[in-house]
């Protein structure tokens, strides 16, 4: 493929210039045809987005009667129907004739960071146990790009045991219309947890004060299954102890180790078998 091109362009192989570009570059795809006076209205807002976005995003031009075989495929059944194609893969998509502030806003809603891919090691590093290495990588993309959400939230999870006022200042300000919420709430969670060991008398009387301590004790020293154990028990004892603590305090741990965690995947059945 001419990597000269320019940042519009009309597609001609949709193999090469879209599917296989947008592993290099977000490739923004306007589905559009000859007779349709609404894509007419569409065409030049984003052809004047492309040109300013620098090096962000490409717009590739596909005229619908030329191709109809993959506007079908694609499930195109208005024009202009607009779709950003990234790592070969639809992201999101939008039809009609937007006017140009509502292009803008949904663009940065949806363009992917350019540190993805940096991002994407990180992660990597962190399932694999390697949080120093992704520490090093997260911290360089977040000094960069202070607004991405996602390496703030892979940043947090490396220090939220070690320091966690800085883990709770990185997730600040990601509240329910994020798709990363959860994750920080359950880092919100953790951070709280550090703070009880070093202020244990804070916490209320009662018959599980210990066992809840002990909980405590075994996630900053990283041993989840035997925190899931001890908060697991106080739920069963005592439901609401510290105001919900030991059931905030599982979801936390799930979603720090993933979903898919061979921890998360033994101890969920237990878990939601003593809340119900």
């Amino acid at each position: 493929m001419n990597e000269s091109r320019t940042m519009t362009y009309d597609v001609t192989d949709f193999t090469d210039e879209v599917l296989e570009r947008s592993f290099q570059t977000p490739v923004l795809v306007d589905f559009w045809a000859e007779w349709c006076g609404p894509c007419k209205m569409l065409s030049p807002v984003l052809e004047r987005l492309a040109s300013e976005n620098g090096k962000r995003w490409t717009l590739a031009k596909l005229d619908t009667e030329q191709f109809p075989d993959i506007a079908a495929q694609y499930g195109v059944r208005g024009i202009p129907n607009v779709k950003l194609f990234v790592d070969g893969k639809v992201q999101a998509e939008f039809t009609g004739a937007l006017p140009e502030h509502a292009v803008r806003k949904w663009l940065e809603k949806v363009l992917p960071s350019e540190y993805r891919k940096i991002t994407g090691q990180a992660e990597a590093l962190l399932v694999s146990g390697n949080t120093e290495a992704a520490q090093e990588l997260l911290e360089r993309v977040v000094q960069s790009e202070p607004s991405n959400i996602q390496a703030r939230v892979l940043l947090a999870k490396t220090y939220v045991l070690t320091d966690p006022d800085r883990a709770t200042q990185l997730v600040e300000g990601i509240e329910e219309d994020s798709s990363f919420f959860l994750t920080a709430e359950g880092l919100r969670t953790f951070a709280a947890l550090m703070k009880k060991v070093q202020n244990p008398e804070a916490l209320p009387e009662s018959p599980v004060r210990t066992k809840y301590l002990e909980a405590i004790a075994a996630v900053d020293r990283q041993d989840f299954d035997a925190a899931l154990q001890k908060f697991i028990e106080v739920l069963r004892e005592d439901r609401y102890y510290d105001d919900d603590g030991s059931r905030k305090a599982c979801i936390a741990i799930f979603k720090y180790l993933g979903e898919s965690h061979e921890t998360t995947l033994n101890y969920r059945r237990d878990f939601s078998s003593a809340l119900y």
